[in-house]
């Protein structure tokens, strides 16, 4: 029968660590239920839960940020839903386990988002990231080095793919031509159009 060097008492959660767990997950509950970015903007900033959190910051996540002290965001940024910031790795528990015990600690790193910058829903922002100023985070983009300033990035692992200026210069001509926004059915009239189709009823 196999050894089960996996019974080692030192590679047991402590009973600290499952009391703070157990406070985040009920904080985490909490944090779900705000009902709008700026309101849960308001809530972080109340509970000191960044390093840094600069004003006008626009924050739509639901999933209570973790590793938050290590996370700065500084002014007029937009953070798209389901954005996921990662500030650790837990391969040590791999490695524990190979060795029978604790011999590994946990890799931990920074995030900074600095000024005037987009993430796009779905990013994930892994450890030891700057972003911007003046940048834009493609939707679904995974984050594994320094996003330079006024640029995009998308894609998996996140590369260069355009410029901020570029974007910004795209939408001032679409807020020009569409001063109140598109309508539902003008929305669908351009949809098709690009398609060379019409719109359906």
């Amino acid at each position: 029968m196999k050894n089960n060097s996996y019974s080692d008492k030192s590679l047991e959660v402590s009973k600290s660590y499952r009391r703070k767990a157990t406070f985040e997950f009920i904080e985490g509950i909490i944090f779900q239920l705000i009902p709008t970015a700026q309101m849960r903007v308001k809530w972080l900033r109340k509970k000191k839960k960044f390093a840094l959190l600069g004003e006008h910051v626009h924050y739509q996540p639901r999933k209570y940020p973790g590793d938050n002290l290590r996370i700065k965001i500084h002014d007029n940024v937009a953070i798209a839903a389901e954005v996921e910031f990662t500030a650790h790795d837990i391969i040590n528990w791999v490695f524990d386990g190979m060795a029978g015990k604790r011999e590994f600690v946990g890799y931990v790193g920074c995030i900074e988002i600095h000024e005037n910058v987009f993430v796009g829903a779905g990013a994930r922002i892994l450890p030891n990231v700057s972003i911007g100023p003046n940048a834009i985070v493609a939707a679904g983009a995974v984050v594994t080095s320094d996003v330079p300033p006024g640029t995009v990035v998308g894609g998996v692992p996140a590369k260069v793919i355009g410029s901020f200026d570029d974007v910004m210069s795209k939408r001032k001509a679409f807020s020009i031509a569409h001063p109140d926004g598109l309508s539902l059915e003008d929305a669908w009239r351009e949809f098709y159009a690009c398609r060379k189709g019409e719109l359906n009823d």
